[in-house]
């Protein structure tokens, strides 16, 4: 394993567990931690985003070139996570089986549709 890689799934892991106990402080009312959350979740996702311009800059890769398919990819993954979670909502916490699946598979499908986007269809 390249040192980058490894530096980079460090960084990473602690940032999703700084974002993850930060949303929880957040969201569990029985905690009382509120805007500690807020700040810890928002110091997950600034670590995340260093993690990321730092495993760039050590791998020696070319700055992200923003165009319309890179925001239209943005915008399409955004749409099918938030899909299969209102999913996930319907069908777990209030119990609306049927409706839940149906708008989970929506945001599953706009996911898949995301491969030949970004990789594109080869013969």
């Amino acid at each position: 394993m390249k040192k980058s890689s490894f530096i980079a799934m460090t960084l990473w892991t602690i940032s999703g567990v700084l974002f993850a106990i930060g949303m929880c402080m957040a969201l569990i009312t029985e905690w009382n931690a509120f805007n500690a959350g807020i700040i810890l979740g928002a110091a997950g996702i600034v670590l995340a985003i260093i993690t990321f311009l730092a495993w760039r800059w050590m791998e020696n890769k070319a700055p992200i070139k923003v165009s319309g398919k890179t925001i239209g990819a943005i915008l399409l993954g955004i749409a099918g996570a938030l899909a299969l979670g209102v999913g996930m909502c319907f069908s777990m916490v209030w119990g609306r089986m049927a409706i839940g699946i149906v708008i989970g598979l929506i945001g599953i499908i706009l996911l898949l549709m995301l491969i030949p986007l970004i990789r594109g269809i080869e013969d």
